[in-house]
């Protein structure tokens, strides 16, 4: 889960501003996206003005345009989210296309950064051998960043140079279990900061014995074993080989998923009118909402009653600049999870689905 969305997620207060604008990875089209989130922020501000009053605004603003005057658009990726209000201000960039827009409501709107869990397929990838093990933070085919720390883990100690002890069986494999064990502990250290499935590259001999001693093997998004060269190679070699093999997994794991909305379609477990959905979060009966990627509907919420409309009216009570996203919050603040899925499999539910607890 994105670090950010952690700590804003639960804040509710007047006058939070979201603001999503797309970006470029490269030069000269990222020269533009400046300028764009310029206007962007000067449409927030408008918007501001004519709701709150001055002294309210001033805050927001001072934080938002400190915020922007520090971001790097060389560094951008495929979009911008930006967080604020009269306490703070943060940004976030995803690798995920969006629709630009400004969001003026009393939380954040988050339905980009959980739709990005999804859709960026953010992951680790534990490089693997008896002597060392590196992790690296990947989104797509990028590599963000090689996690350090207590990473690289090296094998300084357990390992055999008594010859005899070598021949003697098993002796090299209970080291070499005992290596990955203390492997898993440090991984599991970093997924409780960061939580994102892992994908290992090892031999298929280490894989093995890796697995065997996991503690919690539901992180661990599988293996490849077929790679080579990856042993002290830069970072970046590493995810372009490893991403195809990621992306298989993750079409495979979400396609289990869709096996999952069937069995509730059989057993009456499910709904698909958005008012009933809505009533399913709000009751706590909501287990595992399914979004067609790119879906947003604009609505108004009064209560426990969804009403959707082609456009919002400036000034409309209880309006909504997306009804889904709310319904992603409701539900994640009741423990359930949210699955988007790529192409027309959601259509016959009107782009959107849900399991039910009971």
């Amino acid at each position: 889960m994105n670090p950010i969305f952690k700590r804003i997620k639960n804040i509710q207060t007047e006058g939070c501003v979201t603001i999503v604008v797309s970006t470029h990875r490269s030069h000269p089209e990222n020269e533009g996206d400046a300028l764009r989130l310029k206007n962007l922020v000067k449409n927030a501000e408008e918007r501001l003005y004519d709701s709150f009053e001055k002294r309210f605004v001033w805050p927001i603003m001072e934080h938002l345009e400190a915020l922007v005057e520090k971001i790097d658009h060389r560094k951008n990726l495929e979009s911008l989210l930006i967080f604020a209000n009269k306490d703070m201000a943060e940004y976030t960039r995803l690798a995920i296309n969006v629709t630009d827009r400004v969001i003026i409501d009393d939380t954040f709107a988050t339905r980009d950064l959980v739709r990005a869990e999804h859709e960026q397929e953010a992951y680790y990838t534990l490089v693997l051998s008896k002597n060392e093990a590196r992790l690296i933070e990947a989104m797509n085919d990028n590599a963000i960043a090689e996690v350090k720390g207590n990473f690289p883990y090296e094998n300084q100690t357990l390992y055999n140079t008594d010859k005899l002890q070598r021949t003697l069986a098993g002796s090299d494999e209970n080291l070499i279990k005992e290596f990955f064990n203390r492997i898993d502990k440090e991984v599991q250290t970093v997924l409780k900061a960061h939580s994102l499935p892992v994908i290992i590259i090892a031999d298929e001999r280490n894989l093995t014995h890796f697995m065997e001693i996991a503690d919690r093997k539901e992180f661990y998004l599988g293996g490849i074993t077929k790679l080579r060269g990856v042993e002290g190679a830069k970072i970046h070699h590493i995810i372009d080989q490893a991403w195809p093999e990621v992306h298989k997994l993750n079409r495979e794991r979400n396609a289990k998923r869709m096996e999952e909305l069937g069995k509730a379609v059989g057993s009456g477990k499910f709904l698909s009118d958005l008012n009933e959905i809505w009533n399913a979060i709000l009751q706590g009966k909501a287990q595992t909402l399914f979004i067609k990627k790119g879906y947003f509907q604009p609505g108004i919420i009064e209560g426990n009653k969804v009403v959707p409309v082609e456009t919002l009216e400036k000034e409309q009570p209880n309006a909504c600049d997306d009804i889904i996203d709310e319904m992603i919050e409701q539900n994640l603040a009741f423990g359930g999870d949210t699955v988007f899925i790529e192409g027309n499999a959601l259509e016959k539910f009107q782009n959107i689905a849900l399991i039910t607890r009971y």
